[in-house]
């Protein structure tokens, strides 16, 4: 792995390039075969002949770049069509040559590794965010066919940050935040701990530069004054480890600056409280020899509680394996362990990369990308579920967030999953239809909530029922991006299929207004509008007119024109939309007014949204009631069966017990109460109380006030349909919630 090299204000002098190149060769003789290092020699000269007479910022020949790429990749050991995509992973963008070029040249497997790391840049998009992120796109799901991609990604970026200072200070910023954002999460994530741990120091001094300055001066201030510390507890781990007859190499370890930083920033400590900045790590022969070096620490310093964690018998996602141990050291100081074999040292500073490092040598570090695929495999899953480009990035970097917890399902099977992932996560990491259907959970033998957050160790079942769906509100609490793309995805296709048929009948209607039966219109007329509007077919232009993006009476009126001329219509009479309630998505009834069944109703389309359902009174309408072109004739099933919300008021006497009255008085309605507030305690005679209720018409509604009213303690009772009612309400019960 590349050693971290330490940053400095101003770029180092520009080696020689011949010196360069010939350092490269020579470092490719060590395991690839002549013909493969001839055809690495051939992509160089290529690429410097590319670039010739193009410059990096800095002055020096734009071919040092990818030559310090491949050299970042030759310390990895990648074999030659990785070295040769790295020579020429900047030709596509920056030159006149094509990708059918570097096929030709070199062969298909070349080409595709150069196109999946060059960006999108011929592409004119809408926003630089979605440029971003379909930049990003393209790199992960090539990352996800080989993941050699990324490697060259990872050592592209980490040489720009090592050459970053001679750009523009605003441009530097906002590259240091990407590479914090984005490519030291996925080293990290794909175990590449030298990249990460360099990546992450790196984009700290470039994006802030003053608080760099300040935590280096004071880290090392510290290590001087605690060396004396560190030495004796340095000495008296080999020598307990020695009396226990246990062969191990025994290395101090700083926390690099900015994981300190976040650590400050993340516990809200002051420098002088964090107390682990360096720690020891311990590398012996056999897992066996793991435990017992642990048991043997133990006797040595007493653990802190709550500190140890097994990474060896449950692995992290990305392979890493050891023993972490947290200790009272001398004088009360933290001291953290690591123990590993020197098999899981390799994985852990290698990562990924360990099966081209070290292939020839043991079997355990030619299994690591096997570790990884699944992960890999979920970006092309996540990709098919997502809407664009800038969704699919923010679901990625969900997965970035390297903190995990560990929990097991009825099987015993471990799965991994972010810390603070749910019970939802856990069911769609278990299988997308579970995710899909599940109405509840297990944790360790008891019924527990779908927002239940996991712990480690948790055993974890989902319940499920064939009548489920993705809720909307589950969007406000699932971790994993995986979790979150297949709810949006389900949302999507439930709101298209739910606005088509919302459209089909408000078309319905509009072909009725015009004195036709809608079952007149053959399939030839709505080809022939097809063709003329360039829609893609008929489903599409009806959910159009149920999310409002098309108007029903233009789409009737195209339809008639399609029509054959001298065909006979049936007279029909136009009717209302009938309202059911279980329209889903594509009918909303309007926060605004909360209509129920029984209260005289208006529709009004809004784009994007589908159709909106107000009261005849509700003042959020009261601009355009009286233009018909603005508002859709509805009204009420008069079979419907469902429950509504509604917001009542209560002023009652402030008695103990008024409440359990209250509560019984509307359950003896036959109501369910979905939320109560209600007003501090002041002293006073009367308090306010809020509820809202779920009912199934006006006449439900009725009965419920009529209990209430029966209730010597109440005082007076008002519905709250206005949003200026109902904030009055929130403002008198301050929103202290009962239920």
């Amino acid at each position: 792995m590349a050693a971290v090299v330490p940053l400095a204000a101003e770029p180092e002098p520009a080696p020689d390039l011949n010196a360069a190149f010939a350092s490269f060769i020579r470092t490719l003789g060590a395991y690839l075969k002549a013909e493969d290092i001839a055809q690495v020699e051939a992509a160089y000269a290529f690429s410097k002949a590319a670039h010739e007479g193009q410059l990096r910022v800095s002055g020096e020949p734009y071919v040092s770049h990818p030559l310090a790429v491949a050299t970042i990749l030759a310390e990895w050991r990648l074999d030659a069509p990785a070295l040769m995509a790295a020579m020429l992973h900047d030709v596509v963008e920056d030159t006149a040559t094509t990708k059918q070029d570097i096929a030709e040249k070199f062969g298909k497997a070349v080409a595709d590794l150069v196109d999946g790391v060059s960006k999108l840049d011929k592409i004119a998009f809408q926003t630089e965010a979605h440029a971003q992120g379909e930049n990003f796109r393209k790199m992960l799901l090539a990352m996800a066919r080989d993941v050699r991609v990324i490697l060259i990604k990872l050592a592209d970026r980490l040489h720009n940050m090592r050459t970053i200072s001679v750009i523009a200070p605003e441009k530097r910023r906002r590259i240091a935040r990407e590479t914090l954002d984005i490519y030291a999460p996925i080293a990290n994530r794909l175990g590449l701990n030298s990249i990460y741990q360099e990546l992450d120091d790196l984009s700290f001094y470039h994006f802030y530069p003053n608080r760099y300055q300040v935590l280096e001066k004071a880290i090392k201030a510290a290590r001087g004054h605690r060396r004396e510390v560190v030495g004796k507890i340095l000495d008296a781990i080999k020598q307990r480890l020695t009396e226990a007859d246990i062969d191990a190499a025994v290395t101090g370890r700083e926390k690099h600056l900015y994981s300190v930083y976040r650590k400050m920033q993340d516990k809200s400590l002051t420098f002088s409280e964090v107390y682990d900045i360096y720690g020891f790590r311990i590398i012996v022969k056999n897992v066996s020899a793991c435990y017992l070096a642990m048991g043997v620490l133990h006797g040595l310093y007493k653990p802190i509680h709550g500190k140890f964690k097994d990474y060896i018998a449950i692995p992290k996602a990305n392979g890493y394996q050891s023993l972490h141990t947290t200790l009272f050291g001398p004088f009360g100081t933290p001291v953290e362990i690591q123990i590993r074999t020197q098999e899981m040292h390799k994985i852990a500073e290698a990562g990924v990369a360990a099966h081209w490092l070290y292939k020839n040598s043991e079997a355990e570090a030619g299994d690591m990308p096997q570790k990884t695929l699944q992960w890999l495999q979920s970006l092309l899953e996540i990709q098919s579920e997502s809407g664009d480009a800038v969704e699919f990035l923010e679901h990625i970097k969900v997965d970035l967030f390297p903190d995990e917890v560990y929990v097991f399902t009825p099987k015993g099977k471990i799965l991994s999953l972010p810390r603070g992932a749910t019970t939802v996560d856990f069911a769609y990491a278990v299988h997308t239809d579970v995710g899909n259907h599940c109405v509840g959970a297990r944790i360790n033998h008891e019924m527990a909530p779908l927002r239940t957050e996991l712990k480690n160790g948790d055993r974890v079942e989902i319940v499920t029922a064939n009548y489920a769906k993705p809720n909307p509100a589950w969007l406000n609490y699932v971790m994993t991006g995986k979790a979150r793309s297949h709810i949006r995805h389900h949302l999507k296709t439930m709101r298209y299929e739910e606005s088509a048929a919302l459209g089909e009948r408000l078309l319905n209607q509009a072909l009725r207004a015009l004195q036709t039966d809608p079952a007149d219109i053959a399939d030839a007329c709505w080809e022939k509008l097809l063709r003329e509007v360039s829609g893609n077919s008929k489903q599409e232009i009806l959910a159009d007119i149920g999310l409002g993006k098309r108007m029903n009476m233009v789409v009737a009126t195209q339809l008639l024109a399609a029509a054959e001329s001298g065909g006979e219509r049936k007279i029909v009479q136009a009717g209302a939309v009938i309202i059911r309630g279980t329209e889903g998505m594509a009918v909303q009834l309007a926060k605004c007014c909360w209509p129920i069944p029984g209260d005289p109703i208006i529709g009004h389309i809004t784009k994007g949204k589908g159709l909106q359902i107000h009261t005849h009174d509700c003042p959020a309408i009261a601009s355009y009631r009286d233009d018909p072109d603005k508002w859709l004739d509805v009204e009420w099933d008069p079979q419907i069966k469902k429950l509504f919300k509604v917001n009542i008021r209560l002023v009652v006497a402030n008695q103990r017990g008024v409440l359990a009255k209250i509560a019984a008085g509307i359950a003896a309605a036959e109501s369910n109460i979905e939320n109560v507030s209600m007003a501090e305690d002041d002293g006073g005679a009367y308090t306010t109380m809020c509820f809202v209720l779920q009912v199934e018409n006006r006449i439900h509604l009725a009965n419920v006030m009529r209990n209430l009213r029966a209730i010597p303690e109440v005082v007076r009772i008002t519905r709250m349909k206005s949003e200026a009612a109902r904030r009055e309400g929130d403002q008198n019960a301050k929103n202290r919630p009962l239920a």
